[in-house]
């Protein structure tokens, strides 16, 4: 979910540059259960109607009852499609797949070995047990979604079908009080469209279709226990925007190689924005330069809180702010053929309880409603709309303005750059741990 670098405009809105699995297999049911007494019972009374003695030598021949093996239920041991298998049941023992390791160097290289750092590494088992979980979520979930997004769908169904499956996965529908805190979205499920480059997702009633030349952003959260992963791709099915694509895919990858300890976020957003403007993409006949959208910015992530306290620019800047041991980033770059600048556009969507707001005395009593059904099902994670509709609010919109209007929860408007253009994106997350950097969101679709 992409931060935005405040403007004067911006700034007053204060946004940041931030059940276990059922039917695991059942047990064989122990010797001398009550179905085996049962069947024992089955059989001595055949042998008591045929008239067979303790020596087996009198009456008719006995009749061997053959019994039918029980069938044991199986772990499964592959994905559906849709995915709807929870991932703990995939991987037994909380032995999810590690993200892509890659050693420190120069001055930092001796971390990898050494022992105090090592241990303090071991010690977050419980950390990397739930990010690992989340991220193999995440992948599983967006490479259905590459193969299954096609034209012709409702914005409304791609979106419903990635957060559905991310709640399948979890094993959290988030449909009961608290359920949506325990795991499950980090944040909607970001579609936008061409010049649109980020925080649009439909709201309920929505009837657009994903058409043939659009270039559409896949921006989704999964979270375990508060620990977001966040990453997104771009999908699009025409040729002639390649180069955009791989710009920005670029772009991302030259900002993770330069991420790590003691890295100064203004010397990262110079490399990314120099990767980003080497390319350049024909459309229809006209030749476009890509641009670095200047007013986005990575972040880093925090417990239950998407954007952070520091901010990852996209280009070169002063900023001498350092990535440190413990760290958490969401290496996010967005390209354009347009200005390179976003503003609010359209209808609302993405909204968060502001964590930094203090006691605010409501009036509207559809306001506090909310409020209560906000801080119990979502607390400071996003959400959007259609995730009340879920919870069967209805005619909240008025109370949801309020909230927004006093400056308890946030709003945040899709972004969008001048009509016609295209824009492009892709994130992966990174932990900056003590002897390694994971970017623990990597897959081999990117």
């Amino acid at each position: 979910m992409a931060a935005q670098v405040p403007t004067d405009a911006l700034k007053e809105l204060k946004v940041n540059d931030a059940a276990k699995a059922n039917g695991k297999g059942a047990k064989p049911a122990p010797a001398g259960d009550d179905d085996d007494h049962a069947e024992d019972s089955d059989d001595d009374a055949e042998e008591n109607a045929a008239g067979i003695g303790a020596d087996g030598a009198t009456g008719a021949a006995k009749k061997k009852k053959k019994r039918k093996p029980k069938k044991k239920k199986k772990n499964p041991t592959t994905q559906t499609e849709p995915p709807s298998v929870m991932v703990s049941q995939l991987f037994p023992n909380k032995s999810y797949p590690r993200g892509e390791e890659v050693e420190y160097i120069d001055e930092n290289r001796y971390r990898t070995t050494d022992e105090e750092k090592r241990h303090l590494d071991n010690l977050n088992t419980e950390f990397l047990s739930d990010y690992r979980e989340a991220a193999e979520i995440h992948r599983q979930v967006r490479q259905y979604a590459q193969k299954s997004i096609k034209p012709g769908q409702t914005l409304t169904e791609i979106a419903e079908t990635i957060e559905n499956s991310v709640r399948s996965l979890t094993g959290h529908s988030g449909l009961t009080e608290g359920d949506a805190m325990v795991a499950g979205m980090g944040f909607p499920c970001g579609l936008s469209l061409n010049h649109c480059a980020a925080h649009y997702t439909p709201n309920a009633g929505n009837k657009m279709v994903l058409q043939q030349d659009d270039v559409m952003k896949v921006d989704f959260g999964v979270h375990v226990n508060g620990r977001i992963v966040d990453s997104a791709f771009t999908v699009a099915f025409e040729s002639k925007y390649d180069n955009l694509l791989q710009a920005v895919k670029e772009a991302t990858n030259a900002g993770i190689r330069e991420a790590g300890i003691d890295a100064r976020v203004g010397e990262i957003g110079g490399v990314i924005q120099e990767t980003m403007e080497s390319f350049e993409v024909e459309i229809d006949g006209t030749t476009y330069p890509v641009k670095s959208i200047r007013n986005l910015t990575g972040h880093n992530i925090l417990p239950y809180s998407i954007h952070g306290t520091k901010a990852v620019p996209i280009v070169k800047s002063n900023d001498q702010t350092k990535m440190e041991e413990g760290d958490v980033f969401a290496i996010e770059t967005f390209g354009s053929t347009g200005n390179g600048y976003v503003r609010d556009d359209m209808e609302v969507s993405h909204y968060a309880k502001n964590a930094d707001v203090q006691h605010v005395d409501l009036r509207l009593s559809s306001a506090k409603t909310l409020l209560n059904v906000i801080n119990k099902n979502f607390g400071t994670l996003p959400f959007c709309r259609r995730y009340l509709d879920r919870l069967g609010q209805d005619k909240y919109l008025l109370g949801l303005n309020s909230l927004v209007n006093s400056g308890i929860v946030e709003a945040y408007p899709p972004l969008c750059d001048k009509k016609g253009s295209y824009t492009a994106q892709f994130e992966h997350t990174i932990l900056i741990r003590p002897t390694v950097k994971e970017v623990i969101s990597r897959g081999d679709d990117y």
